[in-house]
């Protein structure tokens, strides 16, 4: 499902590609700008076109590739002047060592270049080159430079070298650049120099060395709401359980495993942020001792005593009561019979700012998918049914609601 990213969409972009064997993940790179909404525009270096030919990014794009110095544009305005003045944002992927030497130095004798001299907007260089190359004194008094005039930099990885070996200098994979992008851009939102916490997936609970209790939360929706607070301009910790997602970009994470860990994380960072939401699937219960050794599967039947953990909403809302914790929380529910009601319940006794409630037994809502039907409730007995969403459009819609509460405070 492709999901429009709102801080990339109707923004100008311009992806510049330099000339090198990562241009193939340019290619990946713009097609995941253009499904995410944005408007882009590829400049190529002539040796960039060796490597992926400008067809291939103008199929991408449904437009035009500059690629020719002098070339005009199709309303007759000077090519790299008016794309740069139109860039909310320039990416350039690959940078390789010898357009990183250009731009320190300001060498306006290609296209790429000049649009990124003329560029009103941030700067994102992706580093791709061989190892000796990126640890070069050059190379690294270049992007010294760089970032000392407003550029950001994304990379570069350790990985498979074009060489054949192994070292760092691997460009930033496609989907890393992208959430760069998004925070770039994402800086002075709405959230700009808010904090705020998210808690995301499942806890496991042990028995012994081996086996625990858990529950089946992917942490998807912790994420996405993750992304939408810092695509917003917040910044973002993100606590989490044992989960199968990459970190998001630009956001900090604690990785949690149990629900008493989950409690120690949450209240050591919330007492510190604005807003706290707290979208992890925490276990209610535990095993009364857990073994040290492996129970060994000997009797037909087997007894195990749980207690209750510790509910970390209530914990926070007495904290909050005493005057300390984070101006608005947000708590999700996760029922499979009478949503509301029980929604309604968890909102007033835990004193939350709104509660968002989805019904987990339907088969494309809830744990383990890419999409969610919720309803927000607030305090004054408001409710917003929203219908079948992409996981990152909910999140989207919590932040909607969230941002009215927290902006007179």
């Amino acid at each position: 499902m492709d999901t429009r990213i709102p801080v990339l969409e109707k923004r100008c972009l311009v992806l510049g590609v330099s000339g090198g064997i990562a241009a193939y993940k340019a290619a990946d790179l713009a097609s995941r700008l253009v499904r995410a909404g944005a408007a882009l525009e590829v400049v190529m270096t002539p040796a960039a076109s060796e490597f992926v030919r400008p067809l291939t990014f103008q199929a991408l794009t449904h437009r035009p590739v500059a690629t020719e110095m002098f070339s005009l544009l199709q309303d007759r305005e000077i090519g790299h002047v008016a794309l740069g003045q139109r860039a909310a944002l320039m990416i350039v992927a690959p940078a390789t060592a010898n357009t990183l030497a250009r731009l320190a130095n300001g060498l306006a004798d290609n296209l790429l270049v000049t649009t990124a001299l003329a560029c009103r907007g941030p700067l994102l260089l992706a580093p791709a080159m061989e190892s000796g190359m990126w640890h070069h004194p050059a190379t690294r008094a270049n992007l010294e430079t760089l970032v000392g005039r407003g550029a950001f930099v994304v990379g570069p990885e350790t990985g498979r070298l074009a060489s054949g070996g192994v070292g760092e200098g691997r460009m930033a994979e496609p989907g890393t650049i992208l959430e760069a992008a998004c925070w770039v851009l994402g800086r002075g939102g709405p959230l700009a120099g808010k904090r705020v916490v998210v808690t995301a997936g499942g806890t496991r609970e042990p028995i012994d060395p081996v086996r625990f209790i858990g529950n089946r939360s992917s942490g998807r929706m912790g994420f996405a709401l993750a992304r939408a607070a810092r695509d917003r301009g917040a910044a973002v910790t993100l606590i989490h359980g044992p989960v199968a997602l990459e970190a998001p970009y630009g956001v900090d994470t604690v990785a949690v495993a149990s629900a008493a860990q989950m409690k120690e994380a949450v209240l050591e960072v919330s007492d510190r942020a604005d807003v706290l939401l707290m979208a992890a699937a925490v276990a209610d219960y535990r095993p009364r001792v857990a073994a040290e050794q492996k129970i060994k599967k000997e009797a037909e039947a087997a007894r195990l005593e749980l207690v209750r953990t510790e509910d970390i909403l209530a914990l926070v809302a007495e904290r909050r009561r005493g005057g300390a914790g984070p101006a608005v929380v947000v708590g999700f529910a996760a029922e499979t019979e009478e949503l509301l009601r029980h929604a309604r319940e968890k909102l007033e006794k835990k004193g939350l700012d709104l509660i968002v409630a989805n019904d987990v037994s339907a088969p494309e809502s809830g744990f383990e998918t890419e999409t969610n039907r919720v309803a927000i409730l607030d305090p004054r007995g408001g409710v917003e049914t929203l219908p079948l969403l992409a996981k990152r459009e909910v999140a989207e819609a919590v932040l909607d609601r969230l941002l009215p509460l927290l902006a007179p405070r």
